[in-house]
């Protein structure tokens, strides 16, 4: 056991320090945190290539990851979400599941890998980062994967932020009331700060009603991860981490803590500390994933992941704004 933590140490210990780094830089300059730790990770690749990094990395990069999203159940607040009625939870869920099979079929369409292309639909159409991490954790663990997942996290920042910056503008151009302009703000934006941020640029209204509809894709985000994983397993029954016939532990973490938060049961200051600790070591599995990935892999992908996330963003925000018209 000893001799184990020892053989990771060295790779742990370069994860968590740029990770910090990654953290003052971020807040120094008001960046996205998580970016700047796969940037950072990326630039020092270098370093994976000694065999006494790996291992460290490698935890981090898997196991570490798994119990980040393992630890997110403290964010799910079902109370928010059933006050907001039927209606708007049904157009976010359909357009949710429809953004995901047509990640699908045109990552296959542009000859991308059909990983990919659950992947980066399964993070354009739930949440951002947090599902392309859930995500990868349960696809099978080939050579394409790590690329595949920093270039993932690359886009869905830079499509995050650019609909940050003009969704408020659409919702507006629309015409949708405040209330209708949270749900398209929430049901459209990948990443939670992203919605915050749009959404209270409206009006704090918008702002309360785009954060419940965020936490509702939050809410979706272990049955989804759940689907994935049985999916692949059909077809690949050994997957990476020991995963088998059974359910993995990270997954029912989550559900333990949510439920173990909507029934009380959890003191404020625990749930505080689980998503200070939760963020905290995501940020350290991030560093970790772009040390492990090469630069050089990640510009190989080309023009066509670009084409396939531009266009699965404005697949999701037309079908809820196709959704709102319809319906209201």
């Amino acid at each position: 056991m000893l001799i184990n933590l020892q053989a990771k140490l060295l790779g742990i210990v370069l994860c968590v320090l740029i990770g910090i780094i990654a953290t003052i830089v971020a807040t120094r300059y008001q960046a996205p945190i998580i970016l700047c730790a796969l940037l950072m990770g990326l630039s020092l690749h270098s370093f994976y290539s000694k065999v006494n990094i790996q291992a460290g990395v490698n935890f981090c990069s898997r196991e570490l990851l798994r119990l980040c999203v393992g630890l997110l159940g403290v964010r799910i607040a079902f109370a928010d979400i059933v006050s907001l009625g039927i209606t708007p939870p049904l157009i976010v869920m359909v357009s949710m599941a429809l953004t995901m099979v047509f990640g699908v079929l045109f990552a296959r369409a542009l000859g991308l890998s059909k990983v990919f292309g659950v992947l980066s639909g399964g993070a354009v159409a739930v949440c951002g980062v947090s599902a392309a991490a859930a995500i990868s954790t349960v696809l099978p663990n080939d050579k394409s994967q790590e690329k595949y997942f920093a270039f993932t996290v690359i886009g869905i920042t830079t499509f995050s932020t650019l609909s940050m910056i003009f969704y408020p503008v659409v919702a507006r151009y629309l015409g949708f009331s405040d209330e209708l302009a949270g749900v398209f703000i929430g049901g459209a934006i990948h990443d939670v700060a992203q919605v915050v941020g749009a959404g209270y640029t409206i009006s704090p209204e918008a702002g309360d009603v785009a954060t419940y509809i965020k936490l509702l894709r939050v809410a979706l985000l272990m049955p989804i991860v759940m689907m994935v994983f049985f999916a692949f397993k059909e077809k690949n029954s050994k997957m990476s981490g020991g995963v088998s016939a059974f359910i993995p532990g990270f997954l029912i973490m989550f559900f333990v803590l949510a439920f173990l938060k909507n029934v009380g049961v959890l003191p404020v200051w625990l749930i505080d500390f689980i998503r200070s600790l939760s963020s905290n070591l995501l940020v350290i599995a991030i560093a970790a994933i772009g040390v492990k990935t090469s630069l050089k892999q990640v510009f190989s992908l080309g023009w066509r992941p670009v084409m396939l996330m531009g266009c699965e963003t404005i697949f999701l925000a037309s079908l809820i704004i196709a959704g709102i018209i319809f319906f209201y």
